[in-house]
């Protein structure tokens, strides 16, 4: 029965300039984010790195890794959103303490959702 269940997924990507450093800080980060450490501890969500899938005629990413929040299961709308804009949340307090602690502007992240990641 689970097998036919798609994985939500919200997709985060580090714009130009990032560093593989700032891949695995600001993954760090998001797993620390209360709300979604809790998920993770239910065994409901995996927050994992993977190599970015570049677009035709796009500019290299920083370190061409995204970060995948890929909700588990049963997943109704209201979870989903939740996971999403504490995604969204966790990014803008990361990019926030970066610009506090790092001398520069943090990249640029995309915050996607995404229905089914494979």
């Amino acid at each position: 029965m689970g097998e036919g269940l798609a994985k939500k997924v919200v997709r985060i990507r580090l714009g130009h300039g990032a560093s593989a450093s700032d891949v695995g800080a600001l993954k760090a980060w998001l797993e620390r984010e209360h709300k979604l450490e809790v998920l993770r501890g239910r065994g409901d969500l995996e927050i994992r790195e993977q190599a970015g899938a570049e677009e035709p005629g796009s500019s290299p990413m920083g370190a061409g890794l995204e970060i995948l929040l890929v909700v588990v299961g049963v997943v109704g709308p209201k979870l989903f959103d939740e996971v999403y804009e504490q995604a969204k949340s966790g990014v803008r307090a990361w990019r926030e303490n970066r610009r506090s602690v790092e001398q520069g502007e943090p990249p640029e992240v995309d915050v996607v959702p995404d229905g089914d990641a494979r």
